[in-house]
């Protein structure tokens, strides 16, 4: 099988078989071993538990509600049928101006009515994936460098380097401070760059954060639009998780510093990522959106959105449902509601048993602190951890070096794709882990802990545990490579 890779690969491109796709990560293999098996409450009930993947699957009854009551906003039903030659003929890559409409007024929404969106500057792509590309080949060339605060999210390596040639430099955030983003670790990254002859061309924001599930205040916001100006370069906002928010504080777009400061700063200099997948929960629509405020760069995305149009029949769909305003201010305070519920109920379980995370507002996820957990304070601990978690503990969560966090021992667990019966399934399945029984031993992880460091002792699991790999997939049972930390195993 080497040889045979090997020769194929002598055929094929160095971008199509270049190592920048990012997938050789464990973040990507705990989906691979959640693949290979499963959970199900009935066929599978020991399989493995995917809290790796940040859907929001908790309203889902409401869109499915609404696309009863309408059915003429499909040109697949018998009242729908009469738009259906209009709708599967070619439509040109502006995109539909009802849809561009309609996603301008969503967005407005869901950032409070605070800020007006223009149509004319929603430019489509093909999910959150294809926007970010687009707006990185607008804006930069092969070699330059956009800084990034990290840990952040792992598919940023494919979505925004590997077919641009562009570089990340991460802007480290710690624990010290609850991995808030500081003007000295931005300001220390661009130097560093400067004195590496690195051409920095922008930075870019993940506001809501994932993973952290944290929100920019309207000061460090302030902040770095200044940092960019200043030294003129790009500001990148990544708002995909904008109505994700469930608690205080709210959410504060980059649209709205804008208005503040209006007289301050270039505003070709900021643009903004947008998408359905979160928000709406609808990442199989692969709707994605640069929003930019500079004339130049929504010409040029709007010709480079050929290669990734949203189907003219999802955008028709789409664009009946979001100009229902009654419907889309029901759906945004149910699904904050339903989150804030769900947040505190998996939160709260995870606290029962001495396990702490980040206080968040936002996200469909918690950023999960096991540090407590580690035989040592290193990544080689972290992904020892990591492996018990997915082989014995079955439950694909996604450890922290994978978004590059420069501390060992914190994982991502999403925890909205999935219903409540399953959830309470995997506190379950952590509470046994971490050695708390359903009754009676009330001994929480953090007090072990502590007794651990008085008997000089650490966690200790069986060598067998250490020694699987995540699975035993061959390579063409799944399109997603091992990495090399699971092909070292095999």
């Amino acid at each position: 099988m080497g040889f045979e890779n090997e020769k194929n690969n002598s055929i094929l491109s160095k971008l199509a078989t270049n190592e920048e796709h990012g997938e050789n990560s464990p973040y990507f293999d705990g989906w691979k071993a959640y693949d290979n098996d499963p959970f199900h409450p009935l066929k599978n009930p020991n399989g493995v538990i995917q809290m790796g993947l940040a859907e929001n699957q908790l309203c889902f009854d409401l869109i499915e509600e609404w696309i009863k009551r309408n059915p003429n906003a499909s040109i697949c039903t018998t009242e729908g049928i009469k738009s259906f030659r209009a709708i599967a003929n070619f439509q040109d890559y502006h995109g539909l101006p009802e849809f561009r409409r309609a996603i301008a007024k969503f967005m407005e929404k869901t950032r409070g009515e605070r800020v007006t969106f223009d149509p004319e500057r929603v430019v489509m792509a093909g999910g959150a994936t294809g926007a970010n590309e687009t707006i990185i080949f607008c804006l930069a060339d092969a070699g330059d460098a956009f800084l990034v605060p990290s840990p952040y999210y792992p598919a940023f390596n494919r979505d925004l380097r590997w077919r641009t040639g562009v570089q990340l430099i991460p802007i480290p955030c710690d624990s010290s401070n609850n991995f808030q983003i500081t003007t000295k670790a931005v300001n220390e990254a661009y130097e560093n760059a400067q004195k590496s002859n690195i051409k920095v061309k922008g930075l870019i924001l993940t506001n809501p954060s994932n993973p952290l599930g944290t929100t920019l205040d309207r000061d460090t916001l302030k902040n770095f639009l200044t940092f960019t100006n200043q030294h003129n370069i790009h500001l990148v906002c990544d708002e995909i998780y904008a109505a994700t928010v469930f608690n205080t504080p709210q959410f504060v777009s980059i649209a709205e510093i804008l208005n503040d400061e209006m007289s301050h700063c270039n505003k070709d200099l900021v643009h903004i990522v947008y998408s359905l997948s979160k928000d709406m929960g609808l990442p199989g629509f692969r709707v994605g959106i640069v929003y930019s405020f500079n004339d130049a760069v929504v010409n040029c995305a709007r010709k480079m959105s050929s290669f990734g149009l949203v189907s003219t029949q999802t955008q028709y769909l789409l664009a009946e449902m979001l100009s229902d305003e009654k419907f889309v201010s029901n759906f945004l305070a149910e699904s904050s509601k339903r989150l804030a519920k769900r947040h505190k109920h998996f939160t709260n379980g995870l606290e029962e048993v001495g396990i702490k995370c980040l206080r968040s507002n936002a996200g469909l996820f918690c950023w999960m602190d096991l540090r407590p957990l580690l035989k040592q304070s290193n990544f080689d601990a972290e992904m020892s951890l990591w492996k018990v978690i997915i082989n014995d503990v079955k439950l694909n969560v996604s450890p922290g070096s994978s978004f590059d966090c420069q501390e060992p021992g914190f994982f991502r667990v999403c925890f909205a794709n999935m219903d409540d019966e399953t959830v309470d399934i995997a506190l379950a399945r952590i509470r046994r882990f971490v050695g708390v029984k359903e009754s009676g031993d009330e001994t929480t992880a953090m007090e072990k802990k502590q007794q651990w460091k008085k008997n000089n002792l650490r966690l200790s699991f069986p060598k067998r545990m250490y020694d699987e790999s995540v699975n035993n997939l061959s390579p063409l049972s799944s399109p997603i490579p091992h990495s090399p930390l699971v092909r070292a195993r095999n």
